[in-house]
Order: structure tokens, then sequence, then C-alpha cells
């Protein structure tokens, strides 16, 4: 692939992403997706043939943005606590650099489950092995019963949802001041990290 090839196909991407973003897989016209990347029609179609292979482009690069982290965090020989605090900071870090992508993922999860299931690069062979994995440093670090799958759910709803419900939380907690939410964020990595590991100790 050619330097401008790659510019094309960036430009398509960041068009497309902002599109599905905005009016979802349906309301999605490829023409306006070409006008925002500043090519024809047909060119868009040259990279892509159908709405449902850009789509699929634009939701295969967000998810590979947070599957590889979770993985190579949870699989890397340190402590369970020190694991517990760097997926958190990771995770926080990741969906504040990329904040369109849980709104994106759960609307589409809402309108198609099927579709973002048959997406997923993760087979269950690998999750599964990953949660025996999670299962195991649980026991081994002493802490609390809990299941791999209720940790990591619980971990996960608590560093996206202020992302999701910002909306909602930021002109009832913080008004029209960004800067003031950007530093909530900030203080939520140790308020979730303390949280986590408070929950997860034998008391």
């Amino acid at each position: 692939m050619t330097a401008q090839d790659k510019n094309t196909e960036t430009l398509i991407l960041d068009a497309a992403r902002k599109i599905f973003i905005e009016k979802g897989f349906d309301g999605a016209r490829m023409q306006e997706i070409a006008d925002i990347a500043g090519i024809n029609k047909a060119l868009l179609h040259y990279y892509y043939r159908s709405k449902d292979q850009l789509f699929e482009a634009v939701f295969r690069e967000s998810f590979a943005k947070f599957a590889p982290r979770i993985f190579e965090v949870m699989n890397s020989p340190i402590e369970f606590s020190e694991k517990i605090k760097l997926f958190i900071s990771n995770y926080i870090d990741l969906v504040s650099e990329n904040p369109h992508i849980p709104a994106f993922v759960l609307h589409e999860l809402n309108r198609n489950p099927k579709r973002l299931s048959d997406l997923m690069p993760v087979t269950e062979q690998i999750a599964s092995q990953n949660l025996s994995k999670i299962e195991q440093d649980i026991k081994n670090s002493g802490s609390i019963e809990i299941s791999p799958q209720q940790l990591m759910i619980n971990i996960i709803a608590l560093c996206i949802f202020p992302f999701i419900g910002r909306p909602i939380i930021q002109p009832i907690l913080f008004g029209n001041d960004n800067d003031r939410f950007d530093e909530f964020i900030r203080q939520r990595k140790s308020e979730v990290i303390n949280f986590v590991l408070n929950a997860l100790e034998k008391k």
C-alpha cells in the first residue's frame, strides 16, 4: 500500500468513525462519509465496497485498541495488586484518548449484538485462558472469593461509566466546565484503584 493509499484510507476511517458515532450504522450514508473524507463516492467504494465492510473496519480498529491492553496487563508477571493498578490506569488513559469508542460500541451492541459478537477478534478459548489466569491470581493473592468474570466486569464498569454517562454527569456535577470534568477523570484512577483493592481485601 502506497503512502497516498494509507492517507486516503485514514481519511475514510476518520470520516466513517465520525458519522457512525453520530448517526449509528442505519443513519450513516456512504455519500456523507465520502464528502467528509474529501473524496468522491466512487473512490470510497474502491476502498470499501459496502457500508457493512466500512463499519466492520471501523469497529475492528476501535476494538483492537482495547483488547490487547487487557490481555497484556493480565498476563504480565507482576503481583496481582500491581496488575489491578496498571490495568485501571491504562484503561482510563485509553478511554480518555478515545472517548468516542464506548458510546459507539454500546450503541451498536444495543442495535445489533450479533453483528458485533461476530466481529470480535477474541475467541472464547482466548477469553477462557485469560479468565483462568485471573482466577489463579485471585487465589494466590489471598483476596476475597470472587469470580474473574465478576471482577473484570466490576473494574471495567467503574472505569467506563463516567465516559458513557458524561452527557448527564457533566451538566449536573460540573456544569459546562470541561476542565473540571477532565480533572475528575484524572482523580478517577486512584479512586477506582483504591475502591477495587479495598473490596478485594479480606476483612
